[in-house]
């Protein structure tokens, strides 16, 4: 069933400019998937989708299978592209982002796959990302003002 839903999903996102969650989840809805917005969550970070800006400035997510070295760029602009700034407190990294963009940050930073990184929550436009130590946060928080130079 997953699998089947992760296909419908490819699909929707080639054939619609989902924005949303929301959006993504009532498309699948239509089609048949009974999903909350929860599995959809679960479902993009799964499939490791990302967000790409379009022609009109707006926001859609997108499927890819490109090399890891490829990836990483995009996760990088994906960092640029919403970041406003960031502060430690303890072990926690808090990152501000433009609004409605803090779930693709933190898709992004998790995929980046630092061991420091313990997690991400987001929410409209702000990140808490959870790291093992209060040292290791401000190696993190140094390595990605590093990337988004």
């Amino acid at each position: 069933m997953k699998k089947n839903r992760h296909d419908k999903i490819i699909e929707l996102i080639a054939r619609h400019e989902v924005e949303t969650q929301e959006q993504l989840a009532e498309l699948l809805r239509g089609e048949g998937y009974d999903v909350t917005q929860a599995t959809v969550s679960r479902d993009i970070r799964q499939m490791k989708l990302s967000k790409q800006v379009t022609e009109d400035g707006r926001q859609k997510y997108v499927y890819s299978t490109a090399d890891s070295d490829v990836m990483q760029d995009k996760y990088v602009s994906v960092l640029k592209a919403g970041f406003v700034k960031m502060d430690v407190a303890q072990n926690l990294l808090v990152i501000k982002t433009v609004s409605g963009m803090a779930m693709a940050l933190a898709a992004a930073i998790d995929a980046i796959e630092m061991s420091e990184v313990v997690g991400c929550i987001a929410g409209d436009d702000t990140i808490f990302v959870a790291i093992k130590t209060g040292e290791e946060a401000i190696e993190v928080m140094n390595k990605l003002k590093e990337m988004m130079a």
